[in-house]
């Protein structure tokens, strides 16, 4: 008997339920108002931001001597899109990999006027424009876009960590006496570092040089820029 009296409670309660609750959400689905809570509303938002690149902040300025004994500095390269590295000649580990990723970035965008490549020694003693321009022959490079740059040490390493806050720096223990990141900086066409972001929504700030994806990324964001 009790058994039946709170089958019959039970049956009341869903009953009530379904005469309130079923109107509002038939209304809601004909109003189109299903999906609009506040955490698909967050969702969405992400999925927006996502959309256009992260502006980081002016490209720390730089004045360095080419391959061709020629000044470069941060306003050679404006109104172009361009990437940014820092590696050195004689690298025995990641430099070579780096190379590769940014032959292939070049020949993505071989004869865009508006695109370029910068490529800071780290080891500039070594590293004299003579040595940057053999570098540059052998490793192929077409662009008259692409600068391999040379200068004071211990401007250049201030540069790259605290100018862009990318790592460099001596290390007589490693092979090769230096060691540094494999990241690429992405500069748009205004002199702005710019970035994707991570599936988070957070700003990846630079570029996995040494990662396929990494690579695939930077040319796509690229193709944004150039539109831009």
């Amino acid at each position: 008997m009790l058994k039946n009296k709170s089958y019959i409670g039970i049956s009341f309660i869903i009953l009530i339920f379904g005469i309130y609750a079923v109107p509002k959400i038939i209304d809601r689905i004909q109003n189109d108002e299903i999906v609009k809570g506040d955490r698909l509303d967050k969702v969405s938002n992400i999925a927006q931001a996502n959309n256009s690149l992260v502006k980081i902040g002016p490209v720390p300025k730089f004045e360095l001597m080419n391959q061709d004994n020629i000044k470069i500095s941060n306003q050679t390269y404006k109104g172009k899109v361009y990437v940014l590295e820092f590696f050195f000649s004689t690298c025995p580990s990641i430099c070579p990999k780096m190379n590769l990723s940014m032959l292939s970035i070049e020949n993505k965008f071989f004869g865009n006027p508006n695109f370029g490549i910068v490529s800071i020694t780290i080891d500039p003693e070594h590293d004299t424009a003579k040595v940057l321009q053999s570098h540059r022959e052998l490793l192929g490079v077409k662009s008259s876009n692409w600068n391999f740059l040379t200068g004071d040490k211990n401007n250049i390493l201030n540069l790259s960590n605290k100018g862009f806050n990318i790592y460099a720096g001596e290390n007589s223990k490693v092979n090769g006496g230096f060691e540094h990141s494999g990241l690429f900086a992405l500069v748009d066409k205004n002199g702005t570092i710019r970035c994707r972001r991570d599936k988070f929504g957070n700003p990846i700030l630079y570029y996995d040089g040494l990662d396929k994806q990494g690579v695939w990324d930077i040319q796509q964001d690229i193709s944004i820029l150039l539109k831009e």
